[in-house]
């Protein structure tokens, strides 16, 4: 069923926006929501968000930029977060920070493998027998899972602020940006007011120098996902999955889809390198970096390579 967004304006008016339809994929139990924001005649593309984000945290400017140029983007709920299932059980800090620094085995609720079939999921849901894929952050590396092991089910792999490395000590974020994740993790009994400020922190130094985050608008956003996903507490467990996945070189290795890398020279959180890394790893891949991109995609930032990723996608459809 389509459901139709109305947006406030003046004096109490509303005007309807373009419709989408929502629902939920299955993985083997594991209930998957997500959003199709057609048309269905389109070309479909599936995005993959990252830690912690909601299907609702993608930025208007790149679903219409996709709109605009006749494909048909689909988003969903990482498992863990959003409408989608959730995991029970909180890591243990103490004991898996010091496992961490050590570099010894880690174990987790689920794998970046399994956040892999999700995505999948949705393309069975909806029929789709090949579609565009696009993954940010964590959502490139649960994307690299889809392409490596799903490559005829993949047009072509967009792969934007990410890496197909384990974390470590040795390739880890700066200091700011570890402690700053560390106080976004726990935040099962902190309010709403507290999760904001919270992640405010962190956006100020993953996102672009300069730009204007906290914004009443902004804090309206931010507060309405909370609520849409009141247990925070899938954070951290995807986090755990992510240190305690293996690197994925050999995996990306295989990857014959046409690949498009988007990096910030910038990037506090996963550092440029690790861009240069996959492109010598992935045959036939193209590179863009951006010099004043850190982690986000704000609009001065999107324009800088939509071009490019339009070119991308025609290219292969």
């Amino acid at each position: 069923m389509y459901k139709y967004i109305f947006l406030i304006i003046l004096f109490g008016i509303y005007q309807p926006m373009e419709a989408f339809e929502e629902g939920y994929a299955d993985n083997n139990g594991i209930k998957i929501y997500y959003r199709d924001y057609g048309p269905a005649h389109a070309e479909p593309i599936i995005l993959v968000q990252g830690l912690g984000g909601q299907l609702t945290q993608w930025p208007d400017n790149l679903i219409d930029l996709l709109k605009d140029n006749n494909f048909r983007p689909i988003v969903y709920d990482n498992r863990d977060i959003g409408l989608s299932t959730k995991f029970i059980g909180s890591p243990n800090y103490t004991t898996d920070y010091l496992k961490y620094i050590l570099r010894l085995p880690l174990k987790s609720e689920y794998t970046i493998d399994d956040m892999g079939l999700d995505g999948i999921s949705v393309l069975d849901k909806l029929n789709i027998e090949s579609a565009h894929l696009l993954g940010m952050s964590m959502g490139g590396m649960i994307a690299q899972i889809m392409a490596a092991n799903h490559s005829e089910r993949i047009k072509s792999f967009t792969l934007i602020a990410s890496t197909a490395a384990t974390p470590s000590p040795f390739n880890s974020p700066t200091r700011e940006v570890r402690k700053l994740i560390l106080d976004r993790s726990v935040t099962k009994d902190a309010s709403y007011e507290d999760r904001y400020l919270r992640a405010v922190e962190l956006i100020k130094v993953i996102g672009m120098k300069g730009y204007e985050f906290d914004t009443p608008e902004f804090k309206q956003q931010a507060i309405e996902n909370m609520k849409r996903s009141k247990d925070d507490t899938g954070f951290s467990r995807q986090l755990l999955a992510i240190l305690a996945s293996k690197n994925r070189f050999k995996k990306i290795q295989s990857i014959k889809i046409p690949t498009l890398i988007v990096h910030g020279e910038e990037d506090p959180l996963l550092k440029v390198k690790n861009a240069y890394k996959m492109h010598k790893l992935i045959p036939g891949s193209e590179l863009i970096i951006i010099e004043d991109m850190r982690h986000l995609i704000e609009q001065p930032i999107l324009d800088q390579f939509k071009d490019k990723l339009i070119i991308h996608l025609n290219t292969n459809s």
